[in-house]
């Protein structure tokens, strides 16, 4: 696939010859002349490198080319496709694309400048100012947004089971106040900041889809060599079903699945729920440590109802007055009883539940606590912090419930069944919105994508380069340059040391660095605990910028914060070196270093103390007495401070190798 249009070159180039070799007649002037969707008004065309312009034509006739006083033609093949090649320009404008064949077409205010790809998922695709999201300050930003010199163009979504040619747009776009505010945040303000410094046209190419896997924008080629994916891929690929027949078939699933929810689950009998009372026996029960995901206990295919039982003795000091129920937060509905009583019921994921539990239904010595959770699809359970699911009472004395519950599943309702357009599948988004962009000319690519990868942290190790080494080997363009962003904090803080999926991905994300022309953006300060989608776009497209106008563009600044280098045990202590220390290194926001943790052989991980000393950092505990790794912002939102004197933070990392919980996903 990647040779197809150095091979439409080649024959373009072998028929010319051999035209004038035997005296052919000149090919006739192109009709119907159709260039690729890329190619309209308000465009940018990337500087100092060969631009290739493309499309169809009828076989075997003649376009011609003009830009900027500069000819050029090619000579549409047997299937109508023709491709010319510019020579390099420097950048300017506005010129006119002029396309000739047996009519002329002209595409007016054509810019020479920077050309940059934007992909990956819903932090990438997130709006300056949408309906479901928009950043910090979005109406000022929107307002200021006149740069007539940056232009924006959107791939709209779209799914392919095979690589396709086209793609649907609504074409290049002046940035303005108008146009800017359902554009993508991260390559708007990415683009800003190197319109800013580099003074020329910038264009910005957005193709992303919220929710998204990293497999789903690879090629089938590179997927096929990955056993977790090989089967799947080949699966998509022998499946011969029309589009109509597949959505009529998923039609007929989806309202098979949806009879199935509405049905009683096993916990109500002739109407009524009888999983909550007090008396209930519970011997053929199963154990589950909360609060989790049940995704995460094993049952990764369950929609539906679970129940939960915790059998539990209010203390001495809690008794007599009116006590408060903490849940955290439940995926997605639930209702909850108090010894039988119902004490609340809320609908909707995420949502914390805290329910009052009144004082006359508390007993002296045994008390039961029923909870019914309706997963609705995705994510079922109740899940959060340990620190979360508690019971307190007016006197601030608190009474802990995370650990061993008791549960026993209600109703088991298969996952919702895949859409004919679903975007979740290996190569299909590579097929629709990544090789139609092929191969257009431009100056690198930045990625923010991650989160729908973090249960398969430690397959994202191999996946995420390979991702990137096949987009670099299609486009044959070489190693070009490729930014990304590493998972800002997100959810609650961990107030005890642990695993965490999260942290695993950004090692994975941090390790992809090896590969050449990579650059990574830190975010882990500029996350929000309770969105997914930080506000902060600003400083998420700066620091992207960082890179580029380090690596790309030969600025002499720190693109970086600190990135741990090596360590050495020094008695009860563990002394780090860091690489982008720039100036030094500093604590931001406090008198002293957070974040840290310790271990000896046995891998349990302690709160340590940290301090810097000179351009490195000393670590211990005194309940770890002789140290072998050490942990920094190991969490899904850790509390964490480490900067460089460029304002830039350092990247979580740990010095261990020891096994996560990551590494058998699949």
């Amino acid at each position: 696939m990647k040779t197809r249009f150095k091979s439409l070159k080649c024959f373009a180039i072998f028929l010319s010859t051999l035209m004038l070799i035997v005296g052919c007649t000149t090919p006739p002037p192109a009709k119907n002349i159709v260039l690729n969707s890329l190619f309209t008004e308000n465009m940018v065309l990337q500087r100092n490198k060969e631009i290739s312009i493309w499309g169809t034509a009828e076989p075997k006739s003649k376009v011609e080319v003009e830009i900027n006083d500069i000819q050029t033609k090619s000579i549409a093949d047997d299937k109508g496709q023709w491709m010319v090649h510019l020579p390099p320009m420097q950048a300017g404008g506005p010129y006119d694309l002029i396309i000739k064949g047996e009519k002329t077409r002209k595409i007016k205010n054509v810019l020479i400048g920077e050309v940059w790809l934007c992909s990956g998922q819903s932090n990438m695709e997130m709006p300056v100012n949408g309906e479901w999201a928009k950043v910090l300050n979005a109406e000022k930003e929107v307002a200021e947004a006149n740069y007539p010199g940056i232009r924006l163009f959107t791939v709209e979504h779209a799914t392919s089971t095979v690589p396709i040619d086209t793609i649907n747009s609504s074409g290049w776009q002046k940035c303005s106040p108008g146009t800017v505010e359902g554009f993508s945040a991260t390559a708007y303000f990415f683009g800003r900041a190197l319109y800013k410094d580099l003074n020329i046209p910038v264009g910005l190419i957005h193709s992303s889809w919220g929710g998204t896997i990293a497999e789903a924008w690879t090629s089938a080629e590179t997927l096929k060599t990955f056993p977790d994916f090989a089967d799947k891929v080949e699966l998509l690929e022998k499946d011969t079903t029309s589009m109509d027949e597949a959505l009529k078939e998923y039609k007929a699933k989806l309202k098979i699945r949806e009879k199935k929810m509405k049905e009683p689950d096993a916990g109500i009998r002739d109407g009524k729920y009888i999983w909550n009372a007090p008396d209930l026996k519970t011997s053929d029960w199963q154990e589950m440590k909360l609060p989790t995901l049940w995704e995460r206990a094993g049952y990764k295919d369950l929609d539906g109802v679970v129940w939960f039982r915790k059998e539990i003795n209010i203390p001495q000091s809690m008794s007599g007055q009116e006590l408060t129920l903490h849940l955290g937060p439940v995926n997605d509905d639930d209702i909850t009883w108090f010894n039988g009583v119902k004490v609340g019921a809320t609908r909707g994921a995420s949502e914390k539940r805290v329910y009052k539990i009144p004082k006359p239904i508390i007993k002296k010595g045994e008390n039961v606590i029923a909870v019914r959770v309706f997963d609705i699809g995705n994510n079922g359970g109740i899940y959060g912090q340990p620190e979360q699911l508690k019971i307190t009472g007016n006197s601030g004395k608190t009474l802990s419930l995370s650990g061993v519950w008791k549960y026993k599943i209600g109703l088991n309702v298969q996952p919702v069944p895949k859409s004919p357009n679903d975007p979740n599948r290996p190569s299909v988004l590579y097929n629709a919105m990544i090789h139609p962009l092929i191969p257009l000319t431009f100056r690198g690519a930045i990625w923010y994508q991650g989160e729908a990868n973090a249960g398969r942290a430690f397959q994202y190790r191999t996946l995420f380069p390979a991702l990137i080494t096949d987009w670099r080997s299609h486009w044959n363009q070489g190693d070009f340059p490729f930014y990304f962003v590493q998972l800002a904090n997100f959810l609650q803080p961990q107030s005890v040391p642990g695993d965490d999926e999260w942290a695993e991905l950004r090692e994975a994300q941090l390790m992809t660095l090896s590969l050449p022309n990579t650059g990574m953006a830190v975010t882990i300060d500029i996350g929000d605990a309770n969105d997914i989608h930080p506000k902060n776009k600003q400083e998420v497209g700066r620091r992207l910028a960082l890179n580029a106008l380090r690596f790309s563009y030969g600025r002499k600044i720190e693109n970086s914060g600190p990135l741990y280098k090596s360590m050495q045990v020094d008695g009860n202590k563990i002394r780090l070196s860091f690489t982008h220390i720039d100036s030094g290194l500093e604590v931001k926001g406090s008198a002293s270093l957070k974040g840290f943790t310790i271990a000896g052989a046995d891998k349990k991980f302690v709160w340590a103390g940290a301090k810097i000393d000179g351009n490195t950092v000393i670590v211990s505990s005194p309940k770890v007495k002789n140290p072998v790794a050490v942990r920094y912002a190991w969490a899904s939102n850790p509390i964490c401070n480490l900067y460089n004197k460029a304002g830039l933070p350092a990247s979580p990392f740990r010095t261990d190798s020891w096994k996560g919980i990551t590494e058998e996903n699949r």
